[in-house]
C-alpha cells in the first residue's frame, strides 16, 4: 500500500477524531485527572487493533497502545497530551492535540501490515503540571522505540525547533524572630536574606546568556510587619537554552542563595519543587521528513526561530529518542495566544477540524518514510548519536 493510501485513510477516520476531540473539550480534566479524556483514547485505540497497558507506569491517566504489523521494522511512537487548564477548559487545545497524535497512530497502522514495523501510541498526562513525559523518559518506555512525535495546535504552522531546558528550586531561609521596633538586633531577619538573593539575581542577569532566564517570587516572605520574620521562602525557575549552561545556573544560583543567606546571618535549605525539563532537542533529519510532508500537502512550514521560549516534557523525550514537537494551525484570523478561550474554542471550527484531520495525515506519512526508508532512519539515528556524543 502507497504512501498516498493515507489520504483516503484518514479521510475514513475523520468522524471518530471529531468526535473524540468533541468530548474532551466537553469534559475537560485537569493533570492527573483525565480520567474521562484517557478512557476516550484507549477506547478508539482498542477499536482500532491496538493492545493497550492502562494505567502505564503506575500513573492512572497514562497508556501505552502499540499495534504490531508482525513484520520487522522499526517503532514510530506518537505522543498525546489531553490534559485541560484550571477555570478555562481546553485553552492549550490539548482535546485536539491529544487527538491529532492519536489519530496519526490509527492511520498508520492501517497500512503496516504491507510495510512492516510497530506503531506505538503513548498517553501522556499532565503536560501543564507535573510533565508524565519526564518519568517516560527516565523509565525504559523508549527503549524500543526509533522516532517519536508530537504536534501542538497554534496560531501558525510551526516546524519543530528549540525549548529551554528548566528546573524549579524553592529555597527557605531561617533566621531567628524578634520585636521589630523594641529589639530588633536581637533578631536574624530572613525576609533581609531573600531580599539579598533577589537582588544578586537581578545583579547577575547582565552577565547571563541571552537564551537563559530567571524568575520568582516570595511565597513567604513573613507574617507581621512588626515582627522580624524567622521564615520565609522563594521560588524560582531557572532555565537555559542547554542542560549544561543550565547546570552552571544552578551552581551559581546556589551559591547566591547562600551567600544571601550568610550576609543575614541566616540558614538556608534549598530542593526541586517540581520535575527539572530538559531542553528539546529537534532531530533536523525527522523535522526535515515532516516538513517535506506538510509542503506535499500543501502546507508552508515556518521557522522556528524565536517563537517559543519556554519549557516542555517533550524535552527530555528528546534527550532519548529522536524526536520533534511540531505545530499547527488552527486560527483562521491573524495571531491568538494560547491559554486562552478564545484558542480553545478554535478547536470546534471547521478552520480547526481542517487543521487537525491534514495534521494527522502529515504525522502518519512521516510515519510511513521512516519505517519504508531505511536510509531515512540511519541518518535519524546517525544525528541523534552524534549529538549525544557532543554532549558527553
Amino acid at each position: 500500500m502507497s504512501k498516498d493510501a493515507l489520504h483516503q485513510v484518514v479521510a475514513d477516520l475523520t468522524s471518530d477524531l471529531k468526535n473524540l476531540s468533541d468530548y474532551i473539550y466537553d469534559n475537560p480534566e485537569l493533570g492527573l485527572e483525565e480520567y474521562k479524556s484517557s478512557q476516550a483514547h484507549v477506547d478508539l485505540l482498542t477499536k482500532h487493533g491496538f493492545e493497550v497497558t492502562y494505567p502505564y507506569l503506575g500513573f492512572e491517566t497514562a497508556f501505552r497502545a502499540t499495534y504490531d504489523s508482525g513484520k520487522p521494522g522499526p517503532t514510530v511512537a506518537y505522543l498525546s497530551e489531553y490534559d485541560a487548564l484550571p477555570g478555562i477548559g481546553h485553552g492549550c487545545g490539548h482535546n485536539m492535540l491529544g487527538t491529532v497524535d492519536t489519530g496519526a497512530g490509527i492511520a498508520l497502522s492501517k497500512v503496516i501490515d504491507q510495510i512492516g514495523g510497530r506503531v506505538v501510541v503513548l498517553g501522556t498526562p499532565a503536560e501543564e503540571t507535573d510533565g508524565v513525559k519526564v518519568d517516560m523518559a527516565a523509565s525504559d518506555c523508549f527503549d524500543d522505540i526509533d522516532v517519536a512525535l508530537c504536534t501542538h495546535p497554534s496560531d501558525r504552522n510551526t516546524m519543530s525547533g528549540e525549548s529551554l531546558a528548566m528546573e524549579a528550586l524553592e529555597f527557605e531561609f531561617f533566621g531567628h524572630t524578634s520585636h521589630a521596633a523594641a529589639a530588633p538586633w536581637e533578631g536574624k531577619n530572613a525576609l533581609d536574606a531573600v531580599i539579598n538573593f533577589f537582588n544578586l539575581i537581578n545583579a547577575f542577569r547582565q552577565q547571563m546568556r541571552t537564551d537563559a532566564r530567571i524568575h520568582g517570587i516570595i511565597v513567604d516572605g513573613g507574617q507581621a510587619a512588626n515582627v522580624i520574620p524567622d521564615y520565609t521562602r522563594a521560588q524560582f525557575y531557572v532555565r537555559a537554552l542547554d542542560l549544561n549552561y543550565l547546570n552552571e545556573l544552578h551552581d551559581r544560583v546556589i551559591g547566591m542563595a547562600e551567600a544571601a543567606s550568610q550576609a543575614a546571618g541566616c540558614q538556608m535549605k534549598w530542593h526541586h519543587y517540581e520535575k527539572t525539563y530538559h531542553n528539546l532537542v529537534t532531530n533536523q533529519v525527522l523535522n526535515d521528513c515532516y516538513n517535506a510532508n506538510a509542503a506535499d500537502l500543501g502546507i508552508e512550514m515556518l521557522g522556528a526561530e524565536g517563537d517559543f521560549v519556554g519549557s516542555l516534557d517533550m524535552g527530555n523525550v528528546s534527550q532519548v529518542v529522536p524526536s520533534i514537537h511540531a505545530y499547527y494551525d488552527i486560527v483562521e484570523n491573524g495571531r491568538l495566544s494560547g491559554h486562552t478561550v478564545e484558542f480553545r474554542d478554535c478547536t470546534k471550527t471547521d478552520y480547526g477540524y481542517a487543521a487537525m484531520v491534514r495534521t494527522v495525515e502529515i504525522l502518519a506519512r512521516t510515519g510511513y518514510d521512516v519505517i519504508s526508508q531505511p536510509d531515512l532512519l540511519e541518518n535519524i539515528q546517525k544525528e541523534f548519536v552524534d549529538y549525544k556524543q557532543g554532549q558527553a
